[in-house]
């Protein structure tokens, strides 16, 4: 049996959060916050937000699209790590949820480097592409059922050797149970196995928060 990493208890997950999470105080706040609410499970993880922040770094990162923004605790987290004249462009179908996190960020001073856009994010990404804008990294948690979709948007947005990340990929180990049917499993599934196979990017699924697809555009 190949070597592979080990179940993640509740105390293995505290211990990778204690030893390994580098979080900015008001990060860290938002987060809390939102953990407070009843759909607190929409929030990507700490340690994966983490990565895409060590990514943008390792990348040199100026442009990130964010596809599904919620409180706004991935936007910050990936502004934090831009440069002052870095963008994050977030999307959301509205603005209750991105509030929570507008505060936190104009604490923690990057209010600047972000631009909420409201609206179907198909159709924002549309407009996207009608301005010739052009990212760096993409991060999708977004409509499970609309992961191709986005997938293959972000796909023309980001530059050749530019970052796809797209969250929840594992659900919860749904994907692996032929059992289940669901109409969002059968999607990440077949996505996670497009992706695979699409001689378009690079890839790596990782086991991290609730799965992260991981590519680089060729």
């Amino acid at each position: 049996m190949s070597p592979r990493a080990p179940e993640m208890s509740e105390r293995l997950h505290d211990y990778v959060l204690s030893q390994g999470l580098r979080e900015h105080p008001v990060l860290r706040e938002l987060r809390v916050l939102t953990d407070d609410l009843p759909e607190a499970s929409m929030r990507s993880s700490a340690e994966q937000m983490q990565l895409l922040a060590l990514l943008i770094e390792l990348t040199g990162a100026k442009r990130v699209l964010e596809i599904g923004c919620f409180t706004g605790y991935g936007s910050l987290a990936m502004a934090l790590a831009l440069p002052p004249e870095g963008r994050v462009v977030t999307l959301d179908v509205n603005e209750h949820w991105p509030a929570i996190g507008r505060r936190h960020w104009e604490r923690a001073g990057v209010a600047g480097r972000i631009e909420l856009r409201v609206g179907l994010a198909a159709e924002s990404l549309e407009q996207l592409a009608a301005e010739g804008a052009n990212f760096d990294l993409a991060y999708v948690d977004a409509d499970k059922k609309l992961y191709d979709t986005y997938y293959e948007r972000a796909l023309a947005l980001v530059r050749p050797g530019g970052i796809i990340a797209l969250d929840n990929v594992l659900w919860s180990g749904a994907v692996a149970d032929p059992a289940d049917q669901d109409h969002q499993t059968l999607v990440l599934r077949a996505l996670n196995a497009k992706v695979r196979d699409d001689a378009r990017v690079a890839s790596v699924l990782l086991p991290v928060g609730d799965g992260v697809l991981l590519t680089r555009k060729r």
